[in-house]
C-alpha cells in the first residue's frame, strides 16, 4: 500500500513581476483591446464581474490558492503584496463565502495594491466602493469565512478559463478580466497600441458615414453565405 503524499502548502516570498511601466500602460488600454491584441486569449470568463463601474486597472498578480470558505491564506498573501500588485484569489472548490471585505481592503490599500480578482465572493461592497478599492468576483455574499485550512501564496492558480502565474499582468475593467503572461507584456502592449491606432482610423471613416459592413468586406462575406438584400419580404 502506497501512502498518499501530503499536499505541500507554501508561501513564496520572492517572485518576478512584470515591469510596472508596461503594466501601467496596459492598464490604460482596456481589456477588450488587450484581449483582441492577444488574438482573443487571456479572458477569465464572463462569470467574474466588477462590483463597481468606470474603473480600469492593471496590476502584477500576487496569487492565492485557498480552501472553500476559508480566507486565512488571503491574510498570508497580504504580507507579500507591494505597490502595483493586484491580488488574485482562487479556491480549490466552489465557494460563495465572502472571503474579502473592507478590513482586508484597508490592509491592501496601505500597501499600494490596486484591487482583487477572485472566483469566490467579496462582501462589504458598499464600503469597498467608498474606499475606492476595486474588486472583480464571481459572487457577492455576506457569508463569513474561517481561518483553519492551509493553502498557498504565489503559486500558479486557475482562474476561470486561465492559468495565472505570480507576476503576470492582470487587466480589469467594466468588460471583465484579462491575464497577460509577464513575458508577453511588452509584445502585447505593442500590438494593443497598434490596434488603437487602427481603430482611430476606422472611427474617422465611421464619423464620415461609412459602414463597416462595406469597408470591412462584411457584405461580400454575407452574400457568399447566401444572404440576399431584397426590397420586400
Amino acid at each position: 500500500m502506497t501512502d498518499t503524499p501530503t499536499p505541500r502548502h507554501i508561501v513564496v516570498t520572492g517572485i518576478e513581476r512584470a515591469p510596472l511601466d508596461l503594466v501601467d500602460r496596459l492598464g490604460e488600454i482596456g481589456t477588450s483591446t488587450v484581449h483582441e491584441a492577444m488574438q482573443r486569449r487571456g479572458y477569465v470568463g464572463s462569470h467574474i464581474r466588477p462590483i463597481q463601474n468606470d474603473v480600469r486597472v492593471a496590476g502584477t498578480a500576487v496569487t492565492v490558492l485557498t480552501q472553500p470558505g476559508d480566507n486565512g491564506m488571503v491574510h498570508a498573501a497580504a504580507e507579500q503584496c507591494r505597490a502595483g500588485d493586484l491580488l488574485v484569489v482562487a479556491s480549490t472548490g466552489p465557494s460563495d463565502h465572502g472571503l474579502f471585505g473592507d478590513l482586508l481592503a484597508a490592509t491592501l490599500l496601505a500597501r499600494g495594491v490596486r484591487g482583487i480578482v477572485t472566483d469566490g465572493a467579496v462582501r462589504d461592497v458598499t464600503d469597498l466602493r467608498a474606499m475606492g478599492f476595486p474588486a472583480w468576483s464571481q459572487h457577492v455574499s455576506c457569508r463569513g469565512t474561517v481561518k483553519g485550512s492551509p493553502g498557498s501564496v504565489n503559486v500558479p492558480v486557475v482562474l476561470g478559463e486561465q492559468i495565472v502565474h505570480p507576476g503576470d499582468v492582470v487587466c480589469a475593467d467594466d468588460d471583465g478580466v484579462v491575464v497577460v503572461a509577464g513575458h508577453e507584456a511588452a509584445a502585447v502592449l505593442d500590438l494593443a497600441e497598434q490596434r488603437i491606432e487602427s481603430e482611430r482610423a476606422t472611427r474617422d471613416r465611421l464619423d464620415r458615414g461609412e459602414l463597416m459592413l462595406d469597408f470591412f468586406g462584411i457584405r461580400e462575406k454575407l452574400t457568399a453565405l447566401g444572404v440576399e438584400w431584397v426590397s420586400s419580404a
